[in-house]
């Protein structure tokens, strides 16, 4: 993967701020968040035509060909502004399994439309209990003739309610195998799941009999998918981090303005080491992830260490700095109508989104010891 100046990542990243302050404020994201699709089609097209759907995708099929540093200054953005939409799923996650698995056909086919827009793309790769191992993988496939048919359930599957391609990690006779199948197609089911974080699409999708076309991997299918996985921690991670950092700016400003007893609320010791505190968690979830991002751009032999640290760090962060805000909001924050609780949501959603934060630490162990 290529990477974009210094001058284009100040650039984009002002122009997607610029955007999402116009059309992703917090009334944009309540509104949106209540729809059946939960995302905007107009701010998702402006987001293809400004590059950011395609951010990793290579120039060849229309993307920009950045890598994982910018791809996670663009999520410290999509995450402060709580973006609803596709892009982990179809930009990040499906984007990234399509270029490692390294079929070519599959590329020409797919990945221009991701890239564009048009084309929503994702991935079923665990089963109902979410382990995003290989062992959690419960789709079966089976081929009969020239025919290959799938059964059994793809679980928490990002937006599969929205998808226009659905990209399954299966169980085959010789292995694991990534299968492509139309969401239309005959045997397959899906069906919305009920989410904590009103702004998440998920989606449990059962296959019966489903017929798919097998795609070409040229490196061992768990390989490309894990690395699929990383990126998608990686983008995770910058969403945390830009989340926790919006939190704490909006509840440092409450506490300038509130007033009781006759002072701002923020002249009180109490709120001064809590804000110091949150402080501390939003700054260390902005450098674990953003190490990450360059650790894995360098191909860097300590990369899964370092993104399993940036997977549970920014995971913890998020959720304390958004319960922390509630807490110095006082009772204003426990509230529906509050912003703080809609950033507590997507944090405790976050953080069990690509597995949880004691497997990520489990990990991080793993790669210390290896």
């Amino acid at each position: 993967m290529a990477t974009l100046s210094s001058e284009e990542s100040a650039a984009l990243r002002h122009s997607l701020d610029r955007l999402l302050a116009d059309h992703g404020a917090e009334a944009d994201v309540r509104r949106v968040m209540e729809t059946p699709s939960g995302y905007d089609t107009n701010l998702w097209r402006r987001l293809a035509e400004m590059g950011v759907v395609g951010l990793i995708i290579d120039e060849d099929y229309g993307g920009s060909g950045a890598g994982p540093v910018e791809l996670e200054m663009v999520m410290e953005s999509a995450g402060g502004a709580l973006l609803c939409g596709p892009l982990l799923a179809s930009g990040v996650l499906a984007a990234e399994l399509l270029r490692a698995l390294g079929d070519d056909a599959a590329r020409s086919r797919l990945l221009p439309g991701i890239a564009a827009g048009t084309t929503i793309a994702t991935v079923a790769m665990t089963g109902d209990h979410g382990l995003w191992t290989a062992d959690a993988v419960d789709v079966r496939a089976a081929k009969s003739g020239e025919t290959w048919r799938l059964d059994s359930v793809g679980g928490f599957v990002l937006h599969g309610q929205n998808a226009d391609v659905i990209l399954v990690v299966a169980n085959g006779p010789d292995g694991l195998g990534v299968f492509e199948i139309e969401p239309g197609a005959p045997g397959v089911d899906i069906k919305a799941m009920p989410t904590f974080d009103h702004t998440l699409r998920l989606a449990r999708i059962e296959f019966n009999q489903a017929e798919a076309r097998r795609l070409d991997a040229k490196v061992p299918v768990w390989d490309a998918v894990q690395r699929a996985l990383d990126l998608a921690l990686v983008a995770l991670a910058g969403e945390q981090a830009g989340g926790a950092r919006r939190c704490l700016s909006f509840t440092v400003d409450y506490a300038r303005s509130r007033i009781q007893f006759g002072r701002a609320i923020g002249s009180f010791q109490a709120i001064k080491h809590m804000a110091a505190d949150l402080l501390l968690e939003s700054e260390s979830a902005t450098s674990a992830a953003r190490h990450a991002a360059d650790r894995l751009a360098q191909n860097a032999s300590d990369a899964p260490a370092a993104i399993s640290l940036a997977a549970f760090a920014c995971a913890d962060a998020f959720t304390t700095v958004t319960a922390t805000s509630i807490q110095m909001h006082g009772g204003v924050a426990f509230t529906w109508i509050h912003p703080a609780h809609l950033y507590l949501r997507r944090a405790r959603a976050d953080a069990q989104l690509f597995g949880s934060p004691s497997a990520h630490r489990e990990r991080y162990l793993q790669a210390l010891g290896g």
